[in-house]
Parts: structure tokens; C-alpha cells; sequence
């Protein structure tokens, strides 16, 4: 059994959204998907690349992936990643897929000093939660996450 995991590839768009349709399935958000493939040539392949994403393959088949970008803390004064998606195909759990794709991201920090990998997960994603927290990661319990989109968006920019 092999695993490999490398950076996504221009033409491999479809496969990152089928990777992206999976997760948001799993979350009960699919009616929120709206990206298409040239959304994801744009922001991951284009010429000011706003995203990166790591696919993983077991025995040479897709296995999962990890979508991911550059923030920046200014407490810390440097920048840091943001994990947006990280999703494993269901019967490949358990393999040390997911946990791979976050080394690959911890060590990606670790190398260009970078202080920290963050995430999101969904209060009721218990196995997730399990697994993270077994990893050293730590809810950021205090936090409240806000968003503004839609009509709210479009009425703030006025």
C-alpha cells in the first residue's frame, strides 16, 4: 500500500471539485457549492493563484485532498496557513491519510517559519474533532467565526 502526496496540477480542477462537492455532501452543504472547475483554474492556477491544494493518492488512486492559503497574524507579525478543506474518501479512512496531508502542511509551516496551521471543523464532526485534537491542535473555544456575504455584503460595500 503507497501514499503519495504532491501539489494539484493544472487539468486536475474536476477532480479538486469533485473533492470539494464530497466534503460539502458529508457537511450537508452541497446547495452551497456554487465553484465550478474554472473557478478552481483561476484561484488555484491563474496568474495571482489565491489558493494551493495537496491531492493524495493511495495505490495511485485519488484519495483526498487538502485545500489551503496564506493568512497572516499580526500579533505574531508573520504569516501562517489556513486549512480551508481537508476531506478523505470515506473507505480510505483510518489509513493515516488525513493525518498525512496535515504533516504535510505542518511541515510546510515548520520550514518557512511560519507559527501556525489553522482550521475550521464543524461542532458536531466528533471523529474529526477526535482526531485533531489527538494531533496537539486545540479548540479555539472563545472565538465566534462571523461572515458577511450575499445581499449583507453588497449593503456593508455601499
Amino acid at each position: 500500500m503507497t501514499l503519495e502526496i504532491r501539489p494539484a496540477r493544472p487539468g486536475e480542477e474536476g477532480l479538486v471539485l469533485g473533492f470539494i462537492r464530497k466534503l460539502a455532501d458529508y457537511e450537508e452543504l452541497l446547495h452551497e457549492v456554487t465553484a465550478d472547475e474554472a473557478d478552481l483554474r483561476e484561484g488555484l492556477f491563474g496568474p495571482a493563484p489565491r489558493c494551493h491544494c495537496d491531492l493524495a493518492f493511495w495505490n495511485g488512486a485519488p484519495a483526498g485532498f487538502a485545500l489551503w492559503f496564506y493568512n497572516f497574524s499580526t500579533f505574531a507579525g508573520k504569516a501562517g496557513i489556513y486549512l480551508e478543506d481537508l476531506f478523505v474518501e470515506p473507505g480510505l479512512r483510518g489509513k493515516g491519510i488525513g493525518k498525512a496531508l496535515l504533516k504535510r502542511l505542518a511541515r510546510r509551516c515548520v520550514d518557512e517559519g511560519l507559527p501556525r496551521l489553522q482550521w475550521w471543523v464543524l461542532d458536531w464532526n466528533e471523529p474529526s474533532i477526535a482526531v485533531y485534537k489527538s494531533l496537539g491542535a486545540k479548540p479555539m473555544d472563545a472565538w465566534t467565526v462571523f461572515r458577511v456575504s450575499g445581499p449583507e455584503l453588497e449593503e456593508l460595500a455601499t
